[in-house]
């Protein structure tokens, strides 16, 4: 006798929302469908009476596993439009709700408006050209982002060319050529003094907050992202399950690159910060976010840059200016005091290597590149420290008595009897004095 239909409704909580789908047994074997998501029209009640059919179904013998359908055979040459439409629902399950939006503006306000009508075999490099050329000429995208919706073109065609290679010559939007010339920004980071100046900064808003407003723990908040490193994505989905303060280590369970879920060691000093903040809560349940607001949500990584930071930036400057310190340089972000974690490793000598998988880098060049910046701003103090070498040491006239001469007697002085010569290396007149090389070389910005 075959065995009873049975089965139960299942259901999921992922990144396109709570979707559900069905488990039950049919003809001897487990079976599962999928039903849809909310966003489908699909709730608990209707997933009920779903699964009742689909047991009757199976009951009298009528119900048929659904089959896959070969995929359609793709149109000899589509439209841009279709494609990459195509292209964007594909990945939806794989991005981050952040990165997804992300795509769709590009796609949505850049991307279409001008490529919406194109097959893709009319995707040409001139149009790519034409294209950036727009940008530029319309305003309002830096370099970088005009450049990251050209990236998103080349990745969509990409995928193009691999189902359609009859009706494309290669990806005419891949190639350094295609990009709008951009400045390498400012890495910007800060220096200890400054930070420590901010986290005193931040403690004294604390203490001037109002009552409902004292548990957003700003001291402790810029502590993590100084002292750790966090992205303000990983910061602000950290909760108390993921704090282990007696080993001394963060749990980031959700990052933007395989790399950076990881584990990140504190120092003792983030780890008393995090244990006072933890200390101002009645109860610090493990799911309740670290960093979150007085309804239990966490906290928008908007307020932190504008409000948050900003105000503690302002009454660190303050500090800094009266003591006659160098105050807090604008445009800093919360990734800058992420890239101050960075330096102050590097600065302390940690391996490089040991700081990629403290803060999660699956490119060693980005640290590389920070790296380069903390040995630039050592070498602006080299001066100062031979100076400091040599200082003591009497320098004398070569050929002559090393001895001081009395002070009634006058000093030689040599004149200069030559004539400006025309050097080889550069079209600039040089002086050469009997005593001195030749005067450095200012170069001509003419001659570049």
């Amino acid at each position: 006798m075959a065995r009873r239909a049975t089965g139960q409704v299942l259901e999921y909580d992922l990144r396109q929302g709570r979707t559900y789908a069905l488990r039950f047994h049919a003809y001897g074997a487990r079976q599962h469908i999928t039903l849809g998501s909310a966003a489908d029209g699909w709730s608990r009640p209707r997933a009920d009476a779903e699964l009742q059919n689909v047991l009757a179904d199976g009951r009298r013998g009528i119900w048929v596993p659904a089959r896959e359908e070969p995929a359609p055979a793709p149109a000899t040459d589509p439209i841009f439009h279709e494609f990459a439409s195509m292209w964007l629902a594909g990945r939806e399950r794989e991005l981050a709700m952040a990165t997804l939006a992300g795509y769709r503006w590009q796609l949505t306000h850049h991307l279409l408006p001008f490529f919406h009508a194109h097959h893709l075999s009319q995707i040409t490099i001139a149009e790519v050209d034409r294209y950036r050329a727009a940008k530029v000429k319309a305003g309002g995208l830096s370099p970088t982002s005009i450049n990251m919706t050209i990236t998103r073109l080349a990745q969509i065609l990409d995928v193009g060319l691999e189902h359609h290679p009859a009706v494309m010559n290669g990806n005419p939007a891949r190639g350094r050529r295609r990009r709008v010339k951009q400045r390498a920004p400012a890495r910007s980071f800060l220096e200890a003094e400054q930070v420590n100046a901010l986290l005193q900064a931040a403690g004294e808003l604390d203490a001037e907050a109002r009552d409902d407003r004292k548990g957003v723990g700003r001291r402790a908040l810029l502590a993590t992202l100084a002292l750790a490193g966090l992205r303000v994505g990983e910061l602000v989905a950290l909760r108390w399950a993921d704090v282990d303060l007696a080993a001394g280590r963060l749990h980031i369970r959700d990052a933007k690159t395989a790399a950076g879920i990881r584990e990140v060691e504190i120092s003792g000093l983030l780890r008393d910060e995090l244990a006072t903040h933890k200390g101002r809560y009645a109860v610090a349940r493990p799911q309740d976010y670290v960093f979150g607001t007085g309804r239990g949500q966490p906290t928008n990584a908007s307020n932190i840059r504008n409000r948050l930071l900003a105000r503690a930036i302002a009454r660190a400057n303050e500090r800094l200016v009266a003591r006659g310190a160098p105050p807090i340089p604008p445009g800093i972000t919360p990734h800058s005091l992420r890239r101050t974690y960075i330096s102050l490793l590097l600065q302390a000598g940690e391996n490089p290597r040991v700081v990629m998988a403290q803060v999660g880098h699956s490119d060693p060049g980005i640290t590389l590149r920070i790296y380069a910046q903390v040995m630039q701003r050592r070498e602006h103090h080299a001066a100062e420290r031979l100076d400091g070498l040599i200082g003591d040491i009497h320098w004398a006239e070569k050929g002559r008595n090393p001895e001081k001469p009395p002070a009634d007697t006058p000093s030689r002085v040599r004149r200069n009897t030559q004539k400006p010569r025309r050097t080889r290396r550069n079209t600039r007149w040089a002086i050469q004095d009997s005593n001195l090389g030749p005067l450095p070389y200012q170069r001509s910005a003419l001659t570049d």
